[in-house]
């Protein structure tokens, strides 16, 4: 027969091993602050956030984890870890799409850790000119849906900004009916991002057919409006229902049920190369016969693969478009930039977007 050890051994045991990771954690946050110093007698300034250390160091502890803990929950940890260190640092502050309770503020939460300052911005364009003058080191801004494709303001606001790319993060949404009303029958409005609008349509088409639908500016300011109208409801993420202390009438209500945003970190750092690594750059070649092989076969001739590419019209000339492209590897790898060196000849104008690590989970 087994023996069964007393629960006072076991709990005198966790005590003993949480005494011991309270320790190490304290060194690991002393070692931090001793490379910030480092850094500062070396005459470094600005941010002291990167993002292709932090990548390597998260694959690293999904490489030596032997669980139980799956490796989500050991990389949420460590991200935590390393945010709450960066803060005694330097504190990083972090614009995104506002109100609070938005889809982008998970995003900020998930890739740079609670101890961030997060701060909300009115639209993607704010975003980008906060970075841009300073007020803030990082922004999040999403970029493409699963099921709804590109975000296309980001990527034309990428057209006239001096911003790289320095991260991408991805978030599994859950989209959610929620209001204040007693009775689903009573809702006449249903207020929600144009985005998640498009991402529940066949859903709505079948169970509010005669509701009006009205586009706002994100889910959180959907939950708010919808917390002071009760004939009205939301469709929003359940941060947004807490925030607003909304009731959840339905859940997971988008149509597909692996609806996924990418978002994408921008500012002005250029991160190094890591090993698992995307390139974003946009391209034009004018209007002429061939364009779209032109710009091509540098990458199939080097091997690359191309992970997506997406068309806009260029504002420059009737018919004319530019070619937003993600490609594998980073622009300092010998195979990419050889491409990119040929690249260069066969189109009109090319814009290095940035290089930068692939989404840890």
């Amino acid at each position: 027969m087994t023996s069964i050890t007393p629960l006072s051994e076991l709990r005198d045991k966790i005590d003993r091993i949480d005494q011991q990771i309270l320790d190490l954690i304290n060194q690991r946050a002393s070692c931090a602050m001793e490379v910030a110093r480092t850094k500062i007698a070396l005459g470094e300034q600005g941010t002291f956030y990167r993002p292709d250390r932090e990548s390597l160091v998260l694959r690293r502890i999904k490489e030596l984890n032997n669980g139980p803990l799956p490796d989500q929950t050991a990389v949420r940890f460590f991200r935590e870890l390393m945010s709450s260190c960066l803060a005694l640092e330097k504190p990083l502050d972090v614009a995104y799409l506002g109100p609070e309770g938005t889809f982008t503020q998970q995003a900020v939460l998930k890739h740079f850790g609670n101890a961030v300052q997060a701060i909300p911005e009115f639209t993607i364009n704010d975003i980008f000119s906060t970075v841009e003058n300073g007020g803030c080191q990082f922004g999040v801004v999403p970029v493409e849906n699963s099921t709804e494709g590109v975000i296309s303001y980001t990527l034309d606001r990428f057209l006239v900004s001096s911003l790289n790319i320095c991260g991408e993060v991805e978030i599994k949404v859950h989209q959610n009916l929620i209001g204040l009303v007693e009775d689903k029958t009573q809702i006449t409005e249903i207020f929600s991002h144009q985005q998640s609008l498009a991402q529940c349509r066949q859903w709505l088409d079948k169970n509010f057919p005669s509701v009006k639908l009205t586009s706002v500016n994100s889910n959180a300011e959907a939950a708010r409006l919808a917390s002071t109208n009760k004939n009205s409801a939301a469709i929003a993420g359940r941060a947004a229902a807490e925030l607003y202390q909304l009731k959840v009438f339905e859940k997971n209500i988008e149509d597909e049920s692996n609806n996924t945003t990418r978002f994408i970190i921008i500012g002005k750092q250029i991160s190094s190369s890591t090993g698992k690594d995307k390139t974003s750059l946009v391209v034009s070649t004018g209007n002429q016969p061939g364009a779209l092989h032109k710009i091509l076969e540098p990458f199939a001739r080097y091997g690359i693969g191309l992970i997506h590419i997406e068309s806009r019209p260029s504002r420059q000339g009737l018919w004319e478009y530019v070619f937003f492209i993600d490609i594998e590897g980073h622009f300092e790898d010998e195979k990419v930039t050889k491409a990119l060196d040929v690249l260069k000849d066969n189109v009109s104008m090319i814009k290095l977007l940035g290089s930068y690590p692939k989404a840890v989970l």
